[in-house]
């Protein structure tokens, strides 16, 4: 059963810097041949292409630059499990509007190519050092209307890269990027609260420890 926890909150916590380190292992595949080759073909993302797949990954820090130097926010912020509670494409199966319209929009974003998006990369990366640095403590997400904190904003970024990392370079047969422990260790601490949340104490319990007694799966989203 679903456990009531306290909000989840990584305001003060978070090492905003592993954003770039994170996005540059993200440049790198991006840019790999491999990726390029496979751009057309499914990826290990039903329904959507490499090259959809890999424009989503960049999309991930280009949201960063997008929302930390958009307008200020004039609402309180809500906490992160509070977002992911309201977000549409969790609520809604794989042919739900938002999970479509995210495969859609991939798909005509990714139709640039392969080295105009690994360009596009670079220079949102480039960018990255100056916007973090210059970040207010709260931000507006233009897309729901509601505010985060700016660290909180930042870990559900860094889960997208770190998740999508492992899709895209699973898709075309290489090793997933390595991310270091200020990028990987905030987004553990994420998946399992929301996984605790999700499917309770037992479950996330047996599945670390005792996997002879553990469901069939505990995933997050």
């Amino acid at each position: 059963m679903p456990i009531t926890l306290p909000p989840l909150t990584f305001a003060g916590d978070l090492d905003r810097t592993a954003l770039v380190p994170a996005t540059r292992l993200l440049v790198d595949l991006v840019a790999r041949p491999e990726v390029a080759a496979a751009w057309d073909d499914e990826s290990s993302c039903a329904g959507m292409s490499v090259g959809a797949l890999a424009r989503h990954l960049v999309v991930q820090p280009l949201r960063v630059v997008e929302v930390l130097t958009g307008p200020a926010a004039d609402v309180e912020p809500i906490t992160v499990d509070e977002h992911y509670a309201r977000a549409a494409w969790i609520q809604q199966d794989l042919d739900g509007p938002a999970n479509v319209g995210v495969r859609t929009r991939s798909e005509e974003e990714a139709a640039v190519g392969p080295e105009a998006l690994s360009t596009e990369a670079g220079e949102i990366l480039g960018r990255l050092d100056g916007v973090l640095a210059a970040a207010p403590e709260v931000v507006l997400l233009p897309w729901t209307g509601a505010a985060l904190a700016t660290d909180d904003f930042l870990v559900t970024r860094l889960m997208e890269i770190v998740v999508h990392s492992d899709d895209l370079a699973s898709s075309v047969g290489l090793p997933t990027p390595q991310f270091d422990a200020a990028t990987v260790v905030p987004v553990v601490r994420l998946l399992s609260d929301l996984a605790l949340r999700r499917h309770g104490q037992d479950a996330l319990v047996r599945t670390l420890s005792r996997p002879q007694r553990a469901p069939g799966t505990i995933a997050a989203f």
